[in-house]
């Protein structure tokens, strides 16, 4: 009798230890991603807990079960430890035990961050903080701190020429000061000593080199003459002539929805407006593309000193030699805004 009884005891045990295998097994193995395309991604802010992670997995449905997370969480020991902040892509064919494994080893994915079109430090600003976890105000506050461009070399007015265009791979928990240190890396990783052999050329050194690409970078579209347009902004610097660069003028009275630069708009007293005073302004008026940094970089050599819109809507620029020329040109550039009431 003792023996029977012996007997039933160990297959309950076993049964018991076989439906805890397979109910654990599933837990941790089973697929428990509820997504519809092949990934999605999710942000864990730092200083967050494991509650925050649950509610985020819950809230974004990308869990089956949160039971079944919970029970392999335990198993894992992901919610008895600090839980990793980052950018991670979770795939649709995971079990728990990949999920949490990814979210517990920090092992965050990089993102594409896209660094153009900016005109100021704030611009600068806003556009990092649709990429990182610090706010546009975070990264204001470590931008515009003086101590820091003071350290890297740099004024605040020139603090931008530092940040070369372009699609970086970064994480979402970059700190404002890793950002600066990656682009200042990226900086000197351009500059390669042909580069700066061939601004020297030009009398020029790389922050100078930037601040001619931003008025190029604003003062035409068309690709084929930048190089062109450069060329007439040295000719200018070389032979003393102020650069009278309209884009400066807009940069200056900072109202970038202006159509038309007036004879008014001339008379306004900043050193960015190059009407006004003779070389280049203390920092760029934007973010020059990296066609623009090749187009001042590589200048055409001429003799031209002035250049003006065509009278049509192709956004190509005509240019002049003497200022009789130019002045034929620039007549009939503003009779054709005339024609078309643009003021």
């Amino acid at each position: 009798m003792i023996y029977r009884k012996i007997g039933i005891a160990v297959a309950v045990v076993l049964i018991l230890g076989f439906l805890g295998y397979y109910f654990i097994g599933r837990a941790i193995w089973s697929n428990n991603i509820n997504i519809s395309g092949e990934s999605k991604e999710i942000f864990i802010s730092g200083g967050a807990s494991f509650e925050d992670v649950v509610n985020i997995l819950k809230d974004s449905s990308i869990i089956k079960s949160e039971a079944t997370f919970r029970t392999a969480a335990s198993l894992m020991r992901y919610n008895k430890e600090k839980v990793p902040a980052g950018r991670y892509e979770i795939l649709s064919n995971w079990s728990n035990q990949q999920l949490i494994s990814k979210l517990r080893s920090g092992n965050q994915d990089a993102q594409k961050v896209v660094i153009n079109n900016i005109r100021t430090i704030y611009d600068l600003a806003g556009k990092a903080a649709r990429y990182f976890e610090t706010d546009s105000i975070g990264f204001l506050t470590y931008l515009k701190n003086p101590t820091i461009s003071a350290g890297l070399g740099y004024t605040q007015d020139d603090f931008l020429t530092m940040v070369i265009p372009n699609t970086y791979e970064m994480f979402w928990t970059t700190t404002p000061e890793k950002f600066v240190a990656r682009m200042k890396k990226e900086h000197d990783t351009f500059w390669t000593e042909e580069r700066e052999n061939k601004i020297k050329q030009h009398n020029l050194d790389k922050k100078q080199a930037y601040i001619v690409a931003s008025i190029v970078e604003k003062e035409s579209n068309y690709d084929p003459e930048r190089a062109t347009i450069a060329g007439v902004y040295l000719n200018r610097l070389k032979a003393g002539e102020k650069l009278q660069a309209d884009p400066t003028v807009v940069f200056a009275i900072g109202d970038f929805n202006i159509q038309r630069v007036l004879y008014s708009h001339l008379e306004t007293d900043s050193p960015y407006n190059t009407y006004k005073y003779t070389g280049l302004p203390p920092g760029p008026i934007c973010m020059p593309s990296i066609t623009s940094l090749e187009a001042v970089i590589n200048a055409d050599k001429h003799e031209y000193m002035f250049f003006c819109a065509k009278a049509d809507n192709s956004g190509i620029h005509v240019f002049a030699k003497d200022y009789s020329s130019h002045l034929k040109n620039a007549e009939a550039f503003a009779n054709w805004l005339n024609s078309l009431n643009i003021k």
